[in-house]
């Protein structure tokens, strides 16, 4: 199938193109190349996509109306995957306005593309972040996820409601699926394990917020694609009575819409996160504890019953495993 997707420069997009390039499928590549971080790692995931016959990439920024409706004029798509986004909790208190720009209008715009000509299915990024101070875990999708607190995890949610009344409008199936702190090779230099890693390899401080008090439920980049390309493949159908829906599904009573988390379901604490990081370098952190940050949340976890009920797969990469994988790309990568 030719699938479209957004975001094939950044983290994830480029990893989810990848394997769908190796499994034969064409992929259209859409990225604005922003310099929230540095522009040269993206350059280098998007060189090697590019080398494939089967991708065909465009540099366009989302908020770009025009642009992207040009490049959908000349693309038949069969499945639409919108992953690019600003992302970042604390970036969302220094630029606020970026946050607004791309993760609502830019998301518009890509909504609009498939009333334009429909598709079979379309996917987009979220994020555990709307989940908020839940105190109930695991986190599950048919949980309320009112209460965000921060900017990004809002735009987040707005952009999953805005998904819902689109599906519903105009019948698209739509599938959002919110991702649980995800890690791997090709990361973002800004997420954790790149700056715990620079860290660690360049004998500076890293700083651990809320005195390392923290649980996270790490996702391996390659469990959460494996995830992503099941999921392309369950199309929501709009339910012919609320009743119809199974218990735990997330499914709307009103659209072709659901939710569905992607993560492991073990939350691991960040100090022994960064002692994985420590043993895989082969040398100790220096740290500097810090409070909690103003809208980061203490504790991430993911019910994946759903994922797996809907697709019979259940992320498993062991934490360990994902960390020497990822440790071996840095080395390499920033040649330390």
């Amino acid at each position: 199938m030719r699938f479209l997707i957004t975001g094939t420069a950044g983290f994830i997009g480029f990893h989810l193109a990848k394997r769908l390039l190796d499994e034969g499928h064409d992929v259209v590549g859409v990225d604005g190349f922003t310099p929230y971080y540095d522009p040269a790692l993206k350059a280098a995931r998007h060189r090697q996509l590019e080398q494939r016959n089967r991708f065909r990439g465009h540099r366009v920024q989302l908020e770009d109306a025009d642009a992207l409706a040009g490049i959908w004029a000349d693309e038949e798509v069969d499945i639409l995957v919108h992953l690019a986004a600003q992302a970042g909790v604390r970036y969302s208190l220094e630029n606020p306005r970026s946050y607004l720009d791309s993760n609502l209008v830019g998301t518009f715009n890509v909504l609009e593309l498939t009333r334009r000509r429909p598709v079979k299915h379309l996917l987009l990024a979220s994020t555990s972040s709307v989940y908020g101070l839940n105190a109930q875990v695991p986190f599950r999708e048919t949980d309320r996820a009112d209460h965000p607190v921060s900017l990004y995890a809002a735009t987040k949610k707005a952009t999953e409601l805005m998904a819902h009344a689109h599906a519903h409008a105009w019948n698209v199936p739509t599938t959002a699926f919110r991702f649980f702190t995800v890690y791997g090779a090709w990361g973002r230099p800004d997420m954790a394990p790149s700056r715990f890693a620079k860290g660690i390899t360049h004998r500076t401080p890293i700083e651990i917020y809320n005195n390392g008090d923290m649980l996270r439920d790490f996702t391996y980049v390659e469990d959460l694609v494996e995830g992503i390309v099941r999921l392309s493949a369950c199309v929501p159908q709009r339910p012919e009575t609320p009743a119809a829906i199974e218990p735990g599904d997330s499914l709307s009573p009103v659209a072709p819409f659901r939710v569905v988390n992607i993560g492991t379901g073990k939350p691991v604490l960040l100090l022994d996160f960064i002692e994985l990081l420590e043993e895989a370098f082969g040398a100790k952190a220096e740290r500097l504890y810090k409070p909690m940050q103003m809208g980061d949340v203490p504790r991430t976890f993911a019910s994946v019953d759903l994922l797996q009920h809907l697709t019979g797969y259940r992320p498993s990469t062991p934490i360990a495993e994902g960390i020497r994988a990822f440790a071996g790309w840095y080395r390499e990568y920033y040649k330390v």
